[in-house]
C-alpha cells in the first residue's frame, strides 16, 4: 500500500532580543506592584508585536488581543501562529476564512480554534456581540490592545476593555500622544495605570535594530495652511481631498519617487482612493509596478498584493490610511507622504514603516510632499512621554533638541539648522546678511567683525564694577541713588556670572556630543532664541531666567545621553 507523508513546515518560535526581554519583564513587574493596566510604548519597528504574542503565549487563562480595524485582525492571529498559539478569532466568517488561508500559506496548516483560551478579535465586532460573549468575557483574565492610544474610557476600545472585570490589561503604542490632547491614564481620559517605555527610536537606530534614514521635501503645490483640523485632532478627511485635487501631488509623487529612488519598493500614503488610484495608474504609466489598496479593498486581493509586494512583484503600493498601523513590511525601502496629518501618532507610524533593517539596505528614504516632518519635527529626537492629557503636563520648557528644520534647495534634503550646509549634499546657502545675530541663526563665526566686537563690548560693559555704576548715579540723582545702582550692579554681576557658567557647562556638554562651536552656537540660539554673547548683557531677571532654562534644557539632554550609552 502507498505511504502517505503529511508534509508541515516547522515553525520555530522567535527570539526576544535583549531590550524586547526588558520589556516583557516590566510589563510584569508593573503588574506585581499592582498596576492593573500597563502601557507599553516602543517605537514602530520596535517589536510591539512580538511582545504582545510572548506576552499571550506565556498567559495561564483566557485571553484576548484586541486590534481596532478588521484588517490588522489577521496580522496579530498570524504573530500568535508564530508563537504556535492555538487561537479563537472573534471577526465576521469572510475575515475568519480569509486568515484561516493565510495560516495554511505561511505555516501549512491553521492555528485557529474555537475553544481555544486566547482570543483574537476586532474592537467593532467584540462590542457588537457584547451580550453574546458576556459569560466568556467574565473569564478573561488577561485583555491586550494593540494601537492603544485609541483606548479612551468612553470610546469603543473603553467599552472593549470593560467586558473584562476580572482581567489585568496590556496596551502597546509607539507614541502615547494623542492628537486630541486627551491622556491615557486612568486618572484622565483613558484606562492605564502606569507606563513602561523600551527604547527610543534613536537607541534603536543606534543599535541597529532600526535603519537609518535619509529625508526630502520636494517643491509642492499642496497647501495645507487652510485645512480645518477635527475634533479627534488630525486635518479634515474632506478638506484634505479637496486640497490634494487642486494640487498636482499625483504626479509630484511619481516623478520625485523615479528622481529618487526608481526601483526601490516603496509605499505611497494618500488621501483618499480616488487620489490613491489615480496615483497607482501614474506610478503604472511610469513603468513602475503598482497596485492601489484602502480598506475597501477585499482582504484576499489585498493580501495577494502584499505578497507580491514582497516577492518583488510590486514595486509601490498605495494605501489610504491602512499600512500607517499594524502592517509588517520588512524590505520596505521608501515611503512617500502625500497625506498630510496634525497627529503624531500617524505621523511616527508612517515614517517607521520604512525602518525596518533588511539585507543590503543602507538607509531608508522618505519623501515628504505635505509639510509631515516640518511640522512634527524629525521622528528619533528624544520626546517625553506622558499618560496626562496635555493640560495636566508642566509648562514646556526649551528642548534642545526642538530644533527648527530646513530644506536644501539643491537636493531638497531635509535637515536640522543646526549645520551651515546641507549634510547630504554640501550645499551652503548664503545668510541674507551678517549684520545680526538672527541672519545667521545666532552662528558667531558668521558675523562680520564689527558687530561681533559691539557685542563683546556689551556683553564687557554688563560686568562694570558696582563702584563706577554707583558713582555715576549719584552725580545725577545723589548718595542714595548711587547706592541703590551699585546694589543692582552687583546682583546683576552675581546674575551675570552664574548665568556664563551655566553657559560654559552646556558649551562643555555640546562639546562632549562631538559638536563643533558652530553648531553649538546655532543650537544656543534656535533652542534659547538669543545668540550666546548678546546673553551675556541681559538684565538680572532674563539673566536669571536663562540660565534656569538653560540648566533644564542640560539636565534634560545629560539624562537622554545616560539613557542611550
Amino acid at each position: 500500500m502507498p505511504v502517505h507523508l503529511l508534509v508541515c513546515r516547522i515553525v520555530t518560535i522567535p527570539q526576544s532580543r535583549p531590550y524586547q526581554q526588558q520589556c516583557y519583564d516590566d510589563i510584569h513587574d508593573g503588574w506585581s506592584q499592582g498596576a492593573r493596566n500597563v502601557a507599553l510604548v516602543l517605537p514602530t519597528g520596535g517589536g510591539k508585536t512580538h511582545i504582545l504574542s510572548r506576552v499571550i503565549h506565556d498567559h495561564h487563562g483566557l485571553s484576548c488581543v484586541i486590534a481596532h480595524r478588521q484588517e490588522l485582525v489577521g496580522q496579530l492571529s498570524m504573530s500568535l501562529a508564530r508563537f504556535e498559539v492555538m487561537h479563537r478569532i472573534i471577526a465576521p466568517k469572510n475575515v475568519i476564512a480569509s486568515i484561516v488561508r493565510e495560516h495554511q500559506l505561511e505555516f501549512g496548516r491553521m492555528y485557529y480554534n474555537a475553544n481555544a483560551p486566547a482570543s483574537v478579535a476586532g474592537v467593532d465586532t467584540l462590542v457588537a456581540r457584547g451580550d453574546a460573549l458576556a459569560r466568556w468575557a467574565q473569564q478573561v483574565t488577561l485583555w491586550v490592545v494593540d494601537e492603544s492610544h485609541h483606548t479612551l474610557k468612553t470610546n469603543k476600545w473603553g467599552t472593549a476593555t470593560n467586558m473584562f472585570p476580572h482581567a489585568k490589561g496590556l496596551g502597546v503604542t509607539a507614541t502615547p500622544q494623542r492628537a486630541d490632547g486627551k491622556g491615557l491614564s486612568v486618572h484622565s481620559d483613558g484606562v492605564f495605570h502606569t507606563m513602561v517605555e523600551g527604547p527610543s527610536m534613536y537607541d534603536l537606530i543606534k543599535m541597529g535594530n532600526l535603519t537609518k534614514y535619509r529625508i526630502v521635501a520636494p517643491p509642492s503645490d499642496f497647501n495645507t495652511d487652510d485645512l480645518k483640523v477635527t475634533t479627534s485632532g488630525d486635518f479634515s478627511g474632506k478638506e484634505m481631498r479637496k486640497a490634494a485635487r487642486k494640487s498636482h501631488i499625483v504626479g509630484d509623487v511619481v516623478e520625485h519617487y523615479l528622481r529618487f529612488a526608481a526601483g526601490k519598493t516603496g509605499i505611497t500614503f494618500a488621501t483618499d482612493v480616488e487620489i490613491a488610484n489615480k496615483i497607482a495608474e501614474k506610478y503604472r504609466q511610469a513603468g513602475v509596478p503598482c497596485q492601489a489598496v484602502s480598506a475597501n479593498t477585499p482582504e484576499h486581493v489585498r493580501n495577494e498584493y502584499v505578497r507580491r509586494f514582497k516577492r518583488g512583484e510590486l514595486k509601490q503600493l498605495v494605501n489610504v490610511d491602512l499600512f500607517g498601523e499594524g502592517f509588517d513590511l520588512p524590505d520596505l525601502e521608501v515611503v512617500s507622504m502625500a497625506r498630510p496629518t496634525q497627529s503624531l501618532a500617524v505621523y511616527m507610524q508612517q515614517f517607521g514603516r520604512a525602518l525596518r533593517p533588511a539585507d543590503g539596505k543602507t538607509h531608508a528614504l522618505i519623501i515628504d510632499h505635505v509639510g509631515n516632518v516640518k511640522r512634527h519635527r524629525l521622528p528619533d529626537i528624544p520626546r517625553r512621554w506622558t499618560l496626562d492629557a496635555r493640560d495636566k503636563r508642566s509648562s514646556k520648557k526649551p528642548d534642545p533638541d526642538v530644533i527648527p528644520l530646513t530644506t536644501c534647495l539643491s537636493c531638497y534634503g531635509v535637515y536640522e539648522r543646526t549645520n551651515a550646509a546641507c549634510p547630504l549634499c554640501g550645499f551652503k546657502p548664503e545668510p541674507e546678511g551678517r549684520r545680526r545675530p538672527d541672519q545667521v541663526d545666532g552662528d558667531l563665526t558668521m558675523l562680520d567683525d564689527d558687530v561681533i566686537n559691539a557685542l563683546r563690548q556689551a556683553a564687557i560693559s554688563a560686568l562694570e564694577s558696582p563702584d563706577a555704576v554707583g558713582a555715576r548715579a549719584a552725580n545725577v540723582g545723589g548718595t542714595g541713588a548711587g547706592y541703590g545702582a551699585a546694589a543692582r550692579q552687583r546682583e546683576k554681576i552675581e546674575s551675570q556670572n552664574k548665568l556664563r557658567e551655566t553657559i560654559a557647562l552646556w558649551a562643555g556638554h555640546q562639546r562632549s556630543l562631538d559638536r563643533g562651536d558652530q553648531e553649538s552656537y546655532r543650537r544656543f540660539f534656535l533652542t534659547f532664541k538669543i545668540d550666546v554673547l548678546s546673553a551675556q548683557s541681559l538684565s538680572r531677571v532674563d539673566s536669571d531666567k536663562l540660565a534656569i532654562d538653560i540648566s533644564e534644557a542640560l539636565s534634560y539632554g545629560q539624562s537622554i545621553k545616560s539613557r542611550s550609552a
